[in-house]
């Protein structure tokens, strides 16, 4: 079975053909980070403007690199949440239209939900992904941390699920891009401070890590500003000076000890609680999903502290994409009835808690 699955949660244009859940034909991508950096964040009505522009021949694209005609496809699978409403809405409105133009049955799909089927790809005709041998098996404990979103969630099969744990505040990706901001590094945050990390000292400053009720819950708040007022102290001033005016200030040494210390803390958090999850369910797989999850020390630590052989997901397989989506919308399909196009509608905040398989929605 061949889903072309278009994603346009944020500010990704994206289109993919995969085969049977596993097999991906082709992955497009059109990124707009070079757009919102100058803005130091993603500008929802350019966002949008930008998807317009290119959605169709992304789509196009996907298709002849699968070499798929639209005979070759046997439904559509699109992201219907959450995300910013205009860019939902434009890769929405494209595969309703599609779907009814060349009769498709269409399924909606979780953007963070999808997120962990990027780990159930593993082949594909383009050499450059280095895909896991095999797929994770049930149950599985999936790590899900991005600019939106930090959770644990414990699966027991496709669609059977349990969210056990969640940040209480700030999602992991985002701390990473605002920490970035402060110390003078540039938007994305995860990438430039992991970059910087490497010629750091991780054990420059102490920062602090969060104590929660949750037991497999998260914070990042506190860290991130914890984090601003030690550069504050660090050159000099008080909590009353700009955050926008100390990197300025930092000298390169500095600025590469507070990634690195910043990143420590961030990422030991994140496998604090994976490791008690992990202990207290006896998953027999472990994933990890999301932009974050592309972050090398995360990985590494990940694989030190669980006793258990992770297969990885490429890490250009992390950030969004529409082979995720393709991918989990042919397990979805197995279990649930196609959408009615002219009745399918965008969710901007829905949670993938509130998407029980096999419910109409």
């Amino acid at each position: 079975m061949k889903i072309l699955g278009i994603e346009t949660s944020c500010d990704e244009t994206a289109a993919a053909v995969v085969q049977d859940g596993r097999k991906m034909l082709s992955n497009v991508i059109v990124s707009q980070i070079d757009i919102h950096a100058v803005y130091g964040g993603v500008v929802p009505e350019v966002a949008a403007r930008s998807h317009i522009e290119v959605i169709n021949p992304v789509i196009n694209q996907a298709l002849s690199d699968a070499n798929c005609t639209w005979d070759d496809i046997d439904a559509i699978a699109v992201t219907y949440a959450p995300g910013l409403i205009g860019s939902l809405l434009i890769g929405m409105l494209a595969a309703r239209t599609l779907a009814v133009l060349h009769n498709k049955p269409i399924y909606p799909i979780h953007h963070v939900e999808a997120h962990v089927y990027a780990n159930f790809l593993t082949s594909s005709p383009n050499t450059t992904y280095k895909l896991p041998p095999t797929q994770p098996s049930f149950p599985m404990l999936a790590l899900i941390v991005s600019g939106g979103h930090s959770q644990l969630v414990l699966f027991q099969d496709h669609g059977n699920y349990e969210l056990i744990g969640q940040t209480c505040d700030d999602a992991v990706g985002e701390a990473f891009d605002k920490v970035a901001k402060i110390i003078g590094l540039p938007y994305p945050g995860g990438p430039s401070i992991g970059k910087a990390a490497l010629d750091g000292d991780p054990l420059a400053y102490k920062l602090p890590k969060a104590k929660l009720a949750g037991k497999y819950d998260f914070s990042f708040s506190g860290l991130k500003t914890a984090t601003l007022r030690a550069v504050q102290r660090e050159v000099g001033v008080d909590f009353t000076f700009p955050s926008t005016q100390l990197a300025e200030r930092l000298d390169d040494r500095k600025r590469n000890d507070f990634a690195a210390s910043f990143q420590r803390i961030a990422i030991e958090t994140l496998v604090d609680q994976t490791e008690k999850a992990f202990n207290d369910f006896h998953p027999k797989s472990v994933v990890i999903a999301g932009g974050v999850a592309a972050n090398a020390e995360l990985r590494r630590i990940l694989s030190d502290r669980i006793p258990l052989h992770i297969d990885y997901a490429p890490m250009n397989l992390c950030t969004d994409n529409a082979a995720m989506i393709a991918s989990l919308g042919f397990y979805f399909s197995q279990k649930n009835e196609p959408a009615d196009p002219f009745e399918l509608e965008v969710e901007p905040s829905i949670s993938m808690t509130k998407t029980a398989w096999g419910s109409p929605l």
